[in-house]
């Protein structure tokens, strides 16, 4: 949990701008109970290439089965622990487990017990 707090409360470095994450506030998700969203870098930001997330999962809530069209995903885990089910197979989320879901791969991330806590990052940008 101290490494999630550490990424909550950093930054995005760029040469032109700093940008705070504390400064950027917490979405809950428009779709899945229990998600929340820190938007870090936005289609906006990139001319649509890429977009960042920090992701909140509580515990025992879950992001549900879907597809993304377009966007390949990627997730870092940085603390809690759960599963997701990429493309029929199960993968472990522990901290330090990075997973990539190609694009129009179904998938589902369960968060466990303790919550799960992600940099979740797309391209093209998902929003």
């Amino acid at each position: 949990m101290e490494t999630f707090k550490k990424f909550d409360n950093g930054q995005l470095a760029l040469p032109e701008k700093t940008v705070k994450f504390d400064s950027q506030k917490w979405n809950e998700h428009p779709t899945f109970e229990g998600v929340a969203l820190k938007h870090i870098v936005t289609a906006k930001d990139s001319g649509g290439l890429f977009s960042y997330h920090l992701v909140r999962i509580a515990p025992n809530c879950k992001i549900g089965l879907h597809i993304h069209e377009m966007q390949l995903e990627t997730h870092e885990v940085i603390a809690g622990s759960g599963i997701c089910l990429n493309n029929g197979k199960t993968i472990v989320y522990k901290p330090g487990t990075i997973s990539i879901m190609p694009a129009k791969i179904e998938h589902e991330v369960r968060a466990g017990n303790d919550g799960l806590y992600l940099f979740a990052k797309f391209m093209p940008a998902l929003c």
